[in-house]
């Protein structure tokens, strides 16, 4: 692409974002934005799918630069993550020092960075030199933040897989593992110290796939069934990641004493829409199932049985399939979007606020068509730019597939007035023939 229009893309971003930002951060749904593969959009194209399905949170698995200034006045609050390879060499307190100046400093004064993960799954991994250096990693970081003045900013903290837990179920009897039970035990002083959540990655698809006859699949995918009742404490669980996370709620207490206050957040949680032969469930109807169903659930911001006043918040995994990740098919395949940007099934998650009774589906439909979809709006100030500047021939093609095709129709404003109709779900060749036609005379869209 030619210079001019890259950075008219970058600045046109910009301004659109301004007038149309992303919810708000208040949404206790967030996606995870991991980057394992080779042919995913670049991250300004990010930002209007998620608007499109009204996530303003985002954790990443590093702290990438080209992230961070993408969504520089976005409104996107990010966990960005300090890689294991990472954590033994920031035990160092100047390392750390260095690491915060490199990659958080010179970003949050315009892109809402709110906590760093160090590590991802450390202790229920095999390398005992990163057990060890977890914590002091985590202390060494959150040091430097404060050197930095970000500490009551930015917290930091630590992702767990379920397999911390020896005992899960039911939610009543859950306990961490006795070996791990030391470290997990110093990592929560820490976080009671600084404030920062608790992180753990609940997968009810692995229970499902590993017992699929055992395991009610209404149960793991929110749908209406009859409960699972824990017998100790009365309480009924109508889905399996509230009894994980309450599993997790006992452990803590039953390691710290009840009333410590900490919260659980959910990292990492979501649902395969493909998979391998033998891997039962994984297909884009339980999906879709799973993850609409959840952001129903996230955006009723309920708790859990056990923790019924505290709002859970939830990260999706993930946003793209990521076509290098190892493992079984499952792993390529949790995505929301295809690299293209397509969705990999019919997504169905609306969690922006409507107004009145009901599904409140007409009402977002009516706000989508009297104000389009930033990729909506962008689409056609690029076709308004390629137009104006004559490089429409050559240059529109790789402007359009960055900015999407609107799906409604959308007007624009000649110099006199006169207006040039684009039709619904224009392709990029009609609407540059459109335009074409007008080219003399158009010179600003109606966005």
């Amino acid at each position: 692409m030619a210079a001019l229009p890259r950075a008219l893309l970058r600045l046109l971003l910009g301004l659109l974002l301004l007038v149309t930002p992303l919810p708000s951060s208040s949404s206790s749904l967030g996606i995870n934005y991991g980057q394992v593969a080779n042919n995913l959009p670049s991250p300004e194209a990010v930002i209007p799918l998620l608007r499109s399905i009204g996530v303003s949170r985002v954790k990443i698995y590093d702290a990438d630069p080209t992230v961070l200034h993408a969504f520089a006045g976005s409104g996107v609050e990010f966990v960005v993550g300090l890689a294991d390879e990472c954590v033994v060499k920031v035990r160092d307190a100047g390392e750390a020092l260095t690491w915060v100046k490199t990659n958080i400093a010179p970003f949050v004064a315009h892109t809402k960075i709110s906590a760093i993960t160090v590590g991802n799954e450390v202790l229920t991994g095999n390398n005992s030199g990163l057990i060890h250096s977890l914590l002091p990693a985590m202390q060494s970081i959150h040091s430097a933040l404060a050197a930095c003045g970000l500490d009551q900013q930015v917290a930091v903290t630590t992702p767990h897989s379920l397999a911390v837990l020896e005992t899960s179920y039911p939610p009543s009897a859950g306990a961490f593992r006795k070996d791990l039970a030391p470290y997990i035990c110093e990592i929560l002083y820490f976080l009671e110290k600084t404030g920062a959540p608790f992180l753990i990655n609940a997968y009810p698809f692995f229970a499902y796939k590993a017992d699929p006859k055992r395991v009610s699949l209404d149960y793991v995918l929110f749908q209406p069934n009859a409960g699972v009742l824990d017998p100790a404490t009365g309480l009924r669980y109508g889905n399996m990641l509230h009894a994980q996370v309450d599993a997790v709620h006992t452990a803590i207490d039953r390691l710290m004493g009840k009333g410590k206050g900490f919260e659980v957040k959910v990292s990492e949680t979501g649902w395969p829409s493909n998979g391998d032969s033998g891997e039962t469930g994984a297909t884009a109807e339980n999906a879709k199932k799973y993850n609409s169903n959840l952001a129903r659930l996230v955006s009723q911001k309920m708790g859990t049985p056990l923790r019924p006043n505290s709002t859970l918040q939830v990260y999706i995994f993930a946003l793209f399939n990521e076509n290098m990740k190892p493992g079984p098919g499952s792993e390529r395949n949790y995505g929301l979007f295809k690299p293209d940007g397509t969705p990999a099934y019919d997504i169905g998650i609306r969690t922006s606020a409507t107004k009145g009774g009901g599904s409140g589906e007409g009402t977002a439909a009516q706000r989508r068509e009297e104000t389009g979809s930033l990729s909506q709006q962008l689409f056609w100030v690029l076709c308004h730019l390629c137009c104006d500047e004559g490089r429409v021939k050559t240059n529109s093609d790789h402007l359009f597939s960055h900015a999407g095709v609107s799906t409604h129709r959308r007007w624009f404003l000649s110099q006199d007035r006169s207006r040039v109709l684009i039709p619904a779900g224009a392709s990029p060749g009609t609407a540059r023939r459109r335009l074409l036609l007008r080219r003399r005379r158009c010179r600003r869209a109606v966005i």
